[in-house]
């Protein structure tokens, strides 16, 4: 139990940084496990964000800050258990078919007014609007009717039972009083967003984008004052910008991890971490190409790929090999699976199967005139990709087909590139999400502009097996739904999975309150804070 005095300096302190008096205290007089308000944490990201409305992007970049500026009404906590947030309590009724949420009292967006149950239905409206077309409306259109009960209540009833439901509201709110009446696709709340979470967007500049932390959030202003996010290009840049101590967190290539940051200076002044990420990389194929409409040169293709050879060479082993789109060790993961072996062999057999003949003798394999040339598409500054398209590189000349690299910028690769469909075959990840719905990515109905089915893949038996998948309360039963739903995409091959890399951030030991658990070390960054003697910039609110 603390005593009056420091309960009485901690109120006094907080107040006077929100006043912006910056008060230096005594080291002495001050509890270590008191959390000090203060400093600035620099972040460097690869891919700068494109659109801060997270209903209208699909990329991590833009999620990632998103996520600090809005709040929703559940969230994850750190064991990957569901937990209310902005919501003060929720019911699941009806076996799953009503949900009952309501909200907090008090939550104020950041121009002062009050978030409702009314800005969760106008939300609502949104993602389902044709005119949205966003790339998550599919959760929102199985909803039945949504009712606003009360000023901060509402529920939502589904037809039939739902299993993404609950995590449906895990999304972010959106302000009613502020886009109400706007074009949400052409509207500069993209750029300037007016949230009611622990973060504010200060500013945006090319190249660097400032979140302030809130002195409304409801839970509590977060202790370190400011985020910073600096794009950098490529991870080379960005390791000589930490270790010149102009970053505090990036993510580390195998490579930094293993042997680069080993040092008596990296101990001393960082910490690394390591732990599955909830990532799958792979090697998309656009199922509209003229080759790659054949499933014995997908097949062949990936037969012809080494994914422990990648893993070893391309990762130092810091990841497990790959056959599907879900987590190893998860509920949804096929217990009998394996990944495609590599066999140069029988790729051969199969391309000779579907017409591939080297007719002219210049190593490179033809069918009707047309040589076996195509071109692979990733983004900058992601080292780990471009090798692994290296690798793969090399391994299918040796098969007779030519393959080309090709690196774009991040915002114009989504934007341009993989929302489009423009590119023959692409090397990209997906995050692994904790409900095992992989509906939008895999469905038929996501195979169009904008939607994250960006291969084009159609196949009816997997869009039935989804659909019942998300409609089945059983998880055993469920669970033998997307074990049909891996044997097929393991036979057709629309994508070859690669590998699920180990993330591997390093953060500057000036922060603490990390605490590593299952939903990794972001899940609680409102509660990291520096100590006051070890802070390193004055923050001005």
């Amino acid at each position: 139990m603390k005593s009056n005095f420091f309960s009485i300096f901690r109120v006094l302190f907080l107040a006077l940084a929100l006043c912006g008096i910056h008060a230096i205290a005594q080291a002495d007089k001050i509890p270590e496990d008191t959390p000090a308000f203060g400093d600035r944490i620099i972040f460097g990201n690869i891919g700068e964000a494109s659109n801060l409305i997270p209903y209208l992007t699909t990329d991590s970049a833009s999620h990632e800050v998103a996520d600090l500026i809005f709040v929703a009404p559940l969230r994850y906590n750190g064991k990957l258990q569901i937990e209310p947030w902005a919501a003060e309590h929720f019911s699941v009724e009806e076996e799953g078919r009503l949900l009952r949420f309501t909200l907090r009292k008090g939550i104020m967006w950041e121009d002062g007014r009050e978030l409702t149950a009314e800005d969760v239905a106008f939300t609502y409206r949104v993602i389902i609007d044709p005119a949205t077309a966003s790339p998550y409306a599919d959760d929102f259109l199985r909803v039945k009717e949504f009712r606003v009960t009360g000023s901060h209540s509402f529920e939502v009833i589904y037809e039939n039972f739902f299993a993404r439901a609950i995590a449906s509201w895990m999304n972010p709110i959106l302000p009613r009083h502020i886009l109400e009446g706007q074009n949400i696709r052409n509207t500069i709340f993209s750029r300037k967003p007016v949230g009611a979470g622990p973060y504010r967007l200060k500013r945006w500049d090319p190249g660097s984008l400032i979140l302030s932390s809130s002195p409304t959030y409801f839970m509590r202003r977060p202790h370190i004052a400011e985020t910073v996010y600096r794009i950098i290009p490529d991870t080379a840049s960005m390791f000589m910008e930490i270790r010149a101590g102009h970053l505090d967190v990036m993510d580390l290539n195998p490579m930094q991890y293993l042997r680069e940051t080993n040092g008596p200076a990296w101990r001393e002044n960082f910490k690394k971490y390591r732990y599955l990420a909830s990532v799958y990389i792979f090697l998309g194929f656009n199922m509209e190409h003229p080759f790659f409409r054949d499933v014995r040169v997908r097949k062949a293709v990936s037969l012809a790929i080494n994914r422990e050879d990648i893993v070893r060479g391309v990762m130092l082993g810091q990841g497990v090999t790959a056959f599907g789109p879900f987590k190893p060790g998860s509920w949804a993961y096929h217990p009998r699976l394996t990944p495609v072996r590599h066999d140069m062999a029988a790729a051969r057999v199969l391309l000779a199967d579907a017409g591939f003949r080297d007719e002219n003798g210049d190593g490179i394999l033809e069918k009707d005139g047309n040589p076996f040339s195509f071109t692979i598409l990733t983004n900058q500054g992601n080292e780990q990709r471009i090798l692994t398209a290296v690798v793969i590189q090399h391994e299918l000349a040796a098969i007779g087909i030519n393959v080309r690299i090709r690196t774009v910028e991040w915002a114009a690769f989504i934007r341009e590139f993989v929302h489009k469909g423009r590119y023959d075959a692409i090397i990209l990840g997906w995050t692994i999400p904790q409900d095992p719905d992989i509906y939008p990515i895999w469905h038929s109905s996501g195979a169009r502009e904008g939607g994250l089915n960006i291969t084009r893949y159609h196949n009816s038996e997997v869009d039935e097996l989804l659909e019942k998948a998300r409609a089945t309360p059983d998880q055993d039963k469920r669970a033998e739904l997307y074990y049909r739903v891996q044997e097929i995409l393991a036979e057709e091959q629309p994508y070859c999975f690669l590998f699920v890399p180990y993330a591997l951030p390093v953060i500057q030991r000036r922060f603490t309150g990390i605490k590593p658990n299952l939903a990794g070390i972001m899940y609680n960054f409102e509660d990291w804070w520096v100590p006051q003697e070890k802070q390193r910039y004055t923050v001005t609110p």
